[in-house]
């Protein structure tokens, strides 16, 4: 990560990150048996992050 980037932006791009990959492996197949609540969760938390990234 660019060290000019705000703790809590660096978080929440790593939390996107995860979301996302999740999201793709979950379609694809290889993650089927996580949970759709968990990934409404990954994706609330990234919304959460984004929002406090911009607050600070």
């Amino acid at each position: 990560m660019p060290k000019h980037l705000k703790r809590t932006t660096q978080i929440f791009l790593v939390a996107l990150g995860l979301t996302l990959l999740v999201w793709v492996l979950r379609g694809v197949g290889l993650l089927g048996f996580i949970p759709g609540g968990v990934l409404w969760i990954l994706i609330f938390t990234c919304i959460l992050l984004a929002v406090l990234s911009n607050i600070r």
